[in-house]
């Protein structure tokens, strides 16, 4: 049986389950949306199509100007200034990756080996039994302080944390197999991608922890 003390269950006890599409849709809107994805995508589109009409150098110019407008969008949306600096800093790194390869492709090496990290910090938290996605959404999930001593709950987090290192293993083979092919339209197309597919991940871990959590009374 779980060891499951008072302190354990959430200092908000009112959470109430919701099914996987209102959760969907309230992890998608945390991600920012279609204009979010919009937003984040349009650094990689313009210098996709930059690269393909014009010269290198042009499609890293670009890429820079249209990011530090996606910058600008997101203040001006009063977007966390912390998420705001990191897609400006991931498309600063690309663009100085494509300019030192001297090679279109070299603008997705970031993206192409990010899934690779990903895999190792996930099956080091398995090892820890202390899995990501409970790390990361255990109190969005309204869950206990100490989810670990909870065997229903650690379940969970360790089933969407394997299945979060498989998804990442297959994004890793097909972003390594279009980059060797140097498929830059294809990269791009991936890396947007990720998006709704860890949207549904979140959703649905967050449901299934919901649905071992005591409910109102």
């Amino acid at each position: 049986m779980a060891d499951v003390s008072e302190s354990d269950t959430p200092a908000t006890t009112a959470v109430v389950p919701g099914g996987f599409s209102e959760t969907f849709r309230a992890a998608w809107a945390r991600s920012g949306g279609w204009s979010g994805i919009a937003v984040a995508a349009a650094p990689t589109a313009v210098f996709v199509v930059t690269s393909a009409l014009t010269e290198l150098p042009a499609a890293v110019i670009a890429a820079g100007v249209t990011a530090v407008g996606a910058f600008a969008y997101r203040l001006a949306r009063h977007e966390p200034l912390g998420g705001a600096l990191a897609g400006l800093g991931v498309v600063v790194v690309c663009a100085v990756a494509a300019a030192v390869t001297g090679e279109a492709r070299g603008f997705f090496l970031l993206p192409a080996a990010l899934p690779g990290v990903v895999v190792v910090i996930c099956l080091g938290s398995l090892v820890a039994r202390r899995p990501v996605t409970g790390l990361l959404l255990n109190r969005l999930a309204g869950g206990p302080v100490h989810w670990p001593r909870r065997r229903d709950l650690l379940r969970v987090y360790d089933v969407t944390t394997v299945i979060a290192v498989a998804v990442n293993l297959v994004n890793f083979a097909l972003q390594a197999v279009f980059y060797a092919a140097d498929q830059t339209a294809v990269l791009a197309v991936a890396h947007v991608a990720t998006g709704p597919v860890f949207a549904a991940l979140v959703a649905g871990t967050v449901v299934a922890v919901r649905r071992r959590l005591p409910r109102p009374a």
